[in-house]
């Protein structure tokens, strides 16, 4: 109200007085129970922040949060009684007042006028008021500046701030003036009341409408320029951006339930019936096989990822990955996979507007039940018809009460080890390989996706030697692998910041992927390395899924490049910040982080010449911002590209398969520049990057040197963060590699030492010694 009345307003005072008569006909909070009580900052999802609120869109303003209808509210009960004014000390002799409180008649008189106060007649009164008509004792003075500054710090008053446009940057300042002004006019009736409240949220409320009269009064010009700013930076009523999507009576059927349940297979089915079909995958990995398995079956169909396109003639399906997925094109049937990847932080904007944007008559979403609140809600937002189909899964999970008890002795023919780090992950291997008879495939996030798959058939094949997997969480989507028993090496893991406990989501994934049916093991079992670690698996498994109650969302370019308009000067590094800090967003989403896109626009400030779009597309690139080299390549492609030159690959083709890990780390990093360098191809012109052709060929044959190298790999894993490796010249100088001793190898040391049952003195009584279903 207040703002959509300023935006078209003819005259400030006339819009003053109707901002005035809009605020005066609705009672206020301060005598009325919250229906929305100020959030503690450990209850805020992901994304939200006083800077990045998720406020209801405003304007248009109905119901202001901080004012509620009279037919809508109860009745207000009475505020408590204001405490007599403390008789003078000597402190306060040079004040003076121009009214003085003493008896009881003064303090029945005072209650009764603080119950009846009406904000707006209070700010009204300060208007009027001569700021030498009124002095407060010092004592009084200090009990106010508490309150307001009370006021100044609170999350609830900056956030609401925001929905009459006083931004969180500049709410400080105008909260700091509002305080002189209030303080040098505050007449003795409404120190009673605020000295009663104190620093409280039922001070911060009955303060802030007094608040907004004095900004739209003060600042009038700030509030429109910041109207403007918020208004290209509002991602509220997403469903809206999508009008041809919102045209169509899509039907929606969620496939929920665990893995290894059927929930894909039926989404699979449907789309091959289909006269046309996109599979949105959230893996490179799974679209891949989606894409070989279709076109096995008889079914026409293409592929599509960042990094490569594969058309088929006469294909009307295509399976590409989630951030491919054309919003443009029309189909009969939709999948979307992991559907609960929307509470992703980082990609759960992409499966958002996947669901919202898709023009297909049917969209099936398969996935685990954490995401069937919020998609429910999304549909009825959309007007689309749901209908959720439950699974329970093949074979139930069984528990393994005795766990390998630190001893890799008792790992078996299809166990799969996972652990949280490629270091370790290497140590198990070599472990694995020198104290039993099995040999290990390998497969982690950082090996392309080829490599993988390799390494997964070799595990499947059941004619080979190599019969035990170590695999990092990358197994737990994407990869059907024959699994006996997953073995949990550790639950937790280092998440950038400090070693952390895996969630229980994540270990419900990873569980799941053994015992698949179909395959050489229908019965899936789970256990873990350690008996330390077995009570904190149980409880994962038995927790039900947590439900989430916000989804990602991150802005189209259009949107950024609106934004950008009201900051000409700005790099665009400081438009992300800015963009972050004023979007609005309503209470069902949040802003996705981009940290990744900050540190890679960081490095690209001193490139000149690329367009705010170019700019944002290299940003968005595929690089691990934690290699090097792999952030050169991507500074020296977007230089050559500014300079409008042909953008080479300048980097050599490995000789042969790795001999150490150095030489398989750089193994992944050239990949991952060949990588980058296709997925620039396209996302520019095609003569921008004229040697696409040689990079699939070379990074072909360094997949094949990888997978090579790992099947050989006997080696000490080393850290790309270390100093520099050793070169080349020093390695061949040795004639063989350094044997590891059997004491080199150090077990991990379980951190979850608060799921041990209390009064247990012998390890190997912890658990009885049978399985249990979860």
């Amino acid at each position: 109200m207040a703002a959509s009345l300023l935006r078209s307003h003819s005259s400030s005072r006339l819009a003053l007085a109707r901002v005035r008569a809009c605020l005066s006909s609705l009672p206020l909070l301060h005598s009325l129970p919250d229906p929305n009580p100020p959030v503690l900052r450990s209850q805020l999802g992901p994304g939200f922040s006083p800077q990045n609120p998720s406020l209801p869109p405003f304007p248009p303003w109905a119901k202001p949060r901080f004012f509620c209808s009279p037919s809508s509210c109860p009745a207000a009960p009475a505020p408590a009684p204001a405490p007599a004014p403390a008789p003078a000390t000597a402190q306060d002799s040079d004040c003076s007042t121009a009214a003085a409180y003493t008896g009881d008649e003064a303090a029945v008189s005072e209650e009764s006028a603080s119950a009846s106060l009406d904000p707006l007649d209070v700010y009204r009164e300060l208007r009027r008021a001569d700021e030498s008509s009124t002095r407060l004792k010092r004592s009084e003075w200090n009990s106010l500046v508490k309150v307001f500054r009370g006021f100044a710090k609170s999350p609830w008053a900056s956030d609401q701030a925001l929905a009459v446009y006083i931004p969180a940057s500049f709410f400080p300042h105008a909260a700091r003036r509002f305080r002189e002004f209030f303080l040098r006019r505050c007449p003795p009736h409404v120190f009673g009341h605020l000295a009663a409240l104190g620093p409280s949220p039922e001070a911060d409320r009955f303060l802030f409408p007094i608040f907004v009269e004095f900004c739209l009064a003060e600042f009038p010009d700030e509030i429109r320029q910041f109207q403007t700013l918020i208004d290209s930076a509002d991602l509220t009523r997403p469903h809206t951006w999508f009008p041809f999507a919102r045209a169509m009576k899509r039907r929606i059927v969620y496939h929920c339930g665990p893995t290894n349940s059927g929930k894909t297979y039926n989404a699979l089915q449907r789309f091959m019936e289909a006269g046309s079909g996109v599979y949105c995958s959230p893996l490179r990995l799974l679209a891949m096989e989606v894409f070989d398995k279709v076109n096995s079956l008889g079914v026409y169909c293409s592929l599509q990822t960042g990094q490569e396109k594969k058309l088929v003639p006469f294909s009307n399906h295509v399976a590409c990955t989630i951030e491919m997925v054309t919003t443009e094109q029309l189909y009969d049937v939709a999948v979307i996979d992991e559907i609960q990847m929307m509470a992703d932080p980082t990609r759960g904007y992409a499966w958002t507007r996947a669901l919202l944007g898709l023009k297909a008559d049917e969209i099936h979403l398969c996935g685990d039940p954490s995401v069937l609140k919020m998609v429910k809600k999304i549909c009825k937002e959309t007007g689309d018809e749901l209908e959720v189909n439950h699974y329970e899964r093949f074979k139930p999970l069984v528990v393994e009460a005795k766990t390998l008890l630190g001893n890799f002795k008792n790992v078996r023919s299809g166990d799969c080890i996972v652990a949280f780090s490629r270091r370790e992950i290497f140590e198990v291997k070599l472990a694995i390989e020198k104290f039993t008879k099995h040999k290990c495939c390998v497969i982690y996030g950082a090996l392309p996706p080829e490599t993988r798959r390799q390494q997964a058939s070799l595990f499947n094949d059941q004619g080979n030697e190599y019969d035990v997997l170590v695999a990092s969480d990358a197994v737990g989507m994407g990869l059907n692998l024959n699994i006996r028993r997953v073995v949990f090496y550790s639950l937790s893991k280092y998440n950038g910041d400090k070693m952390v406990l895996v969630a229980p989501s994540q270990v419900k994934q990873i569980a799941g992927r053994a015992g698949r049916r179909g395959s050489a093991y229908p019965d899936g079992l789970v256990t873990t390395f350690l008996l330390d670690d077995l009570d904190y698996l149980i409880e994962c498994l038995q927790q039900p899924f947590e439900e989430v109650t916000k989804v990602g969302l991150f802005p189209f370019f259009e949107q950024v490049e609106l934004f950008a308009a009201q900051f000409p000067i700005a790099t665009f590094c400081e438009l992300l910040d800015k963009f972050r800090e004023n979007c609005r967003l309503d209470g069902n989403y949040f802003l996705c982080r981009h940290d990744g896109v900050k540190k890679v626009a960081n490095m690209l400030e001193k490139v000149q010449g690329l367009s705010l779009e170019e700019r944002f597309n290299f940003c968005f690139a595929p690089v691990n911002i934690r290699d090097p080299k792999a952030m050169y390549h991507l500074l020296r492609f977007a230089t050559h590209y500014s300079q409008n030159h042909p953008v080479g690959i300048a980097m050599g083709m490995p000789k042969g398969s790795a001999r150490n890990d150095a030489e398989l780390l750089d193994l992944e990093t050239k990949h991952q520049v060949l990588s980058m360098y296709l997925w620039l191809s396209h996302h520019f012109k095609e003569d921008t990057f004229p040697y696409v052709q040689k990079a699939e060929t070379m990074a072909f044959s360094i997949a094949d040197l990888l997978g090579q190298s790992l099947a050989k790999a006997c080696w000490k894993p080393e850290s790309r963060s270390q100093g520099k490796p050793r070169r080349i010249e020093e390695e061949n100088s040795q004639d063989e590699l350094k044997p590891v001793a059997e004491e080199s190898y150090d077990r991990p040391r379980s951190l979850i030492k608060a799921y041990k049952m209390k009064g247990q003195d012998q390890p190997g009584q912890h658990h009885p010694a049978g399985n249990f279903v979860v």
